[in-house]
């Protein structure tokens, strides 16, 4: 064993010999959206999404499915694992079985199996001070999300009549987008570069995986506000409160354990506190060469990647936030 959970890493990695590892993860969860396909992707890029954060190549995946079948039809769970396998397929790897469950409540996700050189595995702990943070999709897929389904809710029945709509399908259709793109581009962009530390955003927001990296590095991490990408009507949905549970959450995790600067603002928090699926990757690099990964990762098709901060000697508070 390589790597284990003792630094909250991504994913296990395990030596097979030849400066080859193994590395291995797991990942499911209820449906985000109504849709079954996209659900499907959504969720295997999610997954797909931990082995691409090691550095590593996905190669073949089993299929995690529990079911209402007394409630839904076959037909909503074929859709999703078909949305899945197609993610599966774009990544370059096979999905190869799997196991499902009659169970309540629908809950989908995918065990991922890839191999990389030993000496290319990134983990989340080794931020140094004086590196950049390159962050590679746009947060707020919480809000966004959260703000969909408030819709779908009040557009039942006569209730519809009285209701404008919170988030238009434009803004529904870029967050999806960003949910089923696969962090490939950033993965692979990564050659060439000297990457001293990586971790997917997800559930914990871009505050609490970087907490993670930060811990495991014993440094600080300094995040400038107005450099971090956004989805379009993410700042709109947070001034209105607008949020999930796991971001709130979070707020409450994280607000004495970060340090912020003046004009940090509360919306500013709760975004930088919402909990993401299938969010992007958040890379430490030398800051000499983090313009240059970002670039890289725009070519290749992660159009939002950005330096959003840096990473200083370790202070009181491993986490800051200025404007």
């Amino acid at each position: 064993m390589v790597v284990g959970n003792r630094q909250a890493d991504d994913a296990a990695v395990y030596r097979i010999g030849s400066g080859k590892v193994l590395v291995q993860t797991v990942d499911f969860f209820t449906p985000v959206v109504d849709d079954p396909f996209l659900f499907g992707q959504i969720a295997a890029a999610n997954a797909l999404s931990d082995v691409y954060a090691m550095g590593g190549r996905p190669v073949l995946a089993l299929a995690l499915a529990a079911f209402p079948t007394t409630v839904l039809p076959v037909e909503v769970l074929e859709q999703i694992l078909r949305g899945g396998a197609e993610k599966v397929a774009e990544a370059g790897a096979v999905v190869g079985g799997g196991h499902s469950i009659d169970h309540d409540i629908p809950l989908y996700g995918l065990s991922v199996t890839g191999f990389a050189e030993e000496a290319r595995i990134t983990r989340n702990g080794g931020a140094r001070p004086g590196d950049a943070l390159v962050l590679t999709k746009p947060l707020g897929v919480g809000v966004t999300v959260c703000a969909g389904r408030a819709d779908a809710i009040a557009g039942e029945g006569m209730s519809r009549l009285f209701h404008r709509p919170l988030i238009s399908q434009a803004e529904m259709d870029e967050a999806t987008g960003v949910m089923t793109a696969l962090n490939r581009p950033a993965a692979e962009a990564m050659e060439g570069f000297a990457i001293h530390a990586a971790t997917d955003i997800t559930g914990y927001g871009l505050l609490g995986h970087s907490y993670e990296m930060m811990d495991a590095s014993s440094t600080t991490g300094e995040f400038q506000v107005s450099r971090i990408p956004m989805l379009s009507p993410a700042r709109r949905l947070a001034s209105r409160g607008i949020a999930p549970d796991g971001s709130r959450v979070n707020v409450r995790n994280f607000t004495g354990r970060v340090e912020r600067g003046e004009g940090v603002t509360d919306e500013d928090f709760l975004l930088l506190c919402d909990a993401q699926t299938s969010g992007g990757l958040l890379v430490a690099l030398p800051e000499a060469e983090a313009e240059r990964y970002a670039l890289a990762c725009r070519n290749r098709g992660a159009t939002s990647a950005a330096v959003v901060g840096r990473v200083i000697p370790k202070q009181e508070k491993l986490l800051k936030i200025v404007k």
